[in-house]
């Protein structure tokens, strides 16, 4: 029998008969297999991936631990919703995330399948938990594509465009982002002004952030911002929502970034590495917050499938032994010098910012200026395509390189990607 191979051309064919062109895919070619760190598209050409399919393989593609959980589950049972009967793989790892959860005292979870689905979740538990309607997020923050999370969500193009009426109740403030001008104090300052003029912090039932903003141009969160947040959340009797589903499970050298300043959120978002592509989501709180909805008040047909779960604590299990967040560090003293140097040598380059292995170039025309080079990155990435690299931009320019390489990718293939993105900046 003759194996038919089918060429790139042909599904870029169907790509544009039968998909809508709302979604949109970062580089032009299909991929046929991935393993590790490495992906093949149908062609056969290698390529290391920079991208994790958008931070979601900290793990790596197809690791053996995660493929042998998912296959002894798929022998026991595939579905039957939690709402109905339920598991042990929902529940060990909601024991398990409760254990590692930066928040004081007693802590409950509950599962959903995507990071949208976890924000508006978060938000309707804080609501419930304070009876107060009012929610304020970040200009720039991104937390999801559903009504709610479009809501809060802090950029318009692409993901606002014209999806409107937005949620009522929903205020945002500027996001501390010292290279464009924001600083902790500056920032603070807004934030008390919108207390004081737009919306009343007795009102307020939430502040939701990001300790590092993913879309919006991989910006940390200083550290003495965490805290005064802290601080004004509980002067007002508001709760802190940290929005971890991108920084979260390992990428900022910490297992959750909110670790690195000390601040103990209420309750934290997490998807994406979780489940290692398994479609996964989750809320993680303090007990007597997790316990304010009425029974049946939370849910959803195919919240924390069960085999979803067993990738969790498999992608647990591989956090802990394979010292991940470690690992993360080390990454990202090897891309933070290699992109330091970079910097001085290409005018191009105008802020280099690092947590861990989350880390992002900002591309500028002009350094006085700091006029966004947009154009300029879309080249940097196909150049580095063709080359073999897979990387994706950010920030709300889409003039940031970022990294989302597996943790586990081996140093031969990061200084391979190192070195392919160091000549393709060149060119």
């Amino acid at each position: 029998m003759t194996v038919r191979h089918v060429t790139e051309s042909e599904l870029a064919e169907l790509r544009a008969r039968y998909v809508p062109r709302g979604i949109t895919s970062a580089h032009p070619l299909t991929v046929d297999r991935a393993k590790g760190s490495e992906l093949w598209d149908v062609s056969g050409k290698r390529y290391i991936d920079f991208a994790g399919g958008i931070g979601v393989m900290n793990v790596g593609h197809a690791h053996p631990r995660v493929m042998q959980a998912v296959q002894e589950q798929l022998e026991r049972a595939t579905h039957t919703s939690f709402q109905v009967v339920h598991y042990e793989s929902y529940l060990r790892l909601a024991e398990r995330l409760c254990e590692v959860a930066p928040i004081a005292g007693a802590r409950k979870a509950i599962f959903f399948s995507t990071g949208a689905e976890a924000i508006e979740n978060a938000v309707k538990i804080a609501r419930a938990a304070t009876g107060r309607p009012a929610v304020i997020s970040f200009r720039g923050g991104f937390h999801g594509r559903t009504l709610l999370a479009l809501s809060l969500t802090g950029s318009v193009q692409p993901y606002k465009q014209d999806f409107g009426p937005y949620a009522t109740e929903i205020y945002q403030t500027p996001f501390p982002y010292a290279y464009r001008g924001w600083t902790t104090q500056a920032a603070m300052a807004d934030l008390e002004n919108l207390l004081e003029s737009e919306v009343s912090p007795k009102r307020v039932a939430a502040i939701v952030i990001e300790p590092v903003l993913g879309e919006g141009g991989f910006v940390p969160a200083p550290l003495d911002f965490m805290r005064k947040l802290r601080e004004l959340c509980d002067r007002h009797g508001m709760l802190l929502i940290a929005d971890e589903i991108q920084t979260g499970f390992g990428r900022t050298g910490k297992f959750f970034a909110m670790e690195h300043s000390g601040v103990q959120p209420d309750l934290i978002t997490v998807a994406k590495s979780m489940a290692a592509g398994f479609p996964l989501s989750g809320v993680i709180g303090r007990a007597e917050v997790m316990d304010a909805p009425d029974p049946g008040g939370l849910g959803g047909t195919f919240g924390g499938n069960p085999v979803a779960c067993a990738a969790g604590l498999a992608v647990m299990d591989i956090m802990r032994d394979e010292k991940l967040p470690e690992r993360a560090a080390r990454i990202g003293s090897v891309v933070e010098e290699r992109m330091e140097s970079w910097a001085k040598e290409n005018e191009l380059i105008g802020d280099v910012r690092v947590v861990g292995a989350m880390a992002g170039m900002e591309l500028v025309r002009d350094r006085k200026t700091k006029e966004a080079a947009d154009k300029e990155t879309a080249k940097v990435l196909a150049t580095a395509r063709e080359k073999g690299l897979i990387i994706l931009r950010c920030g709300t320019h889409h003039n940031v390189i970022r990294t989302l390489m597996p943790l586990t990718i081996p140093d031969d293939q990061l200084e391979q990607g190192l070195d392919i993105l160091g000549a393709s900046l060149g060119a």
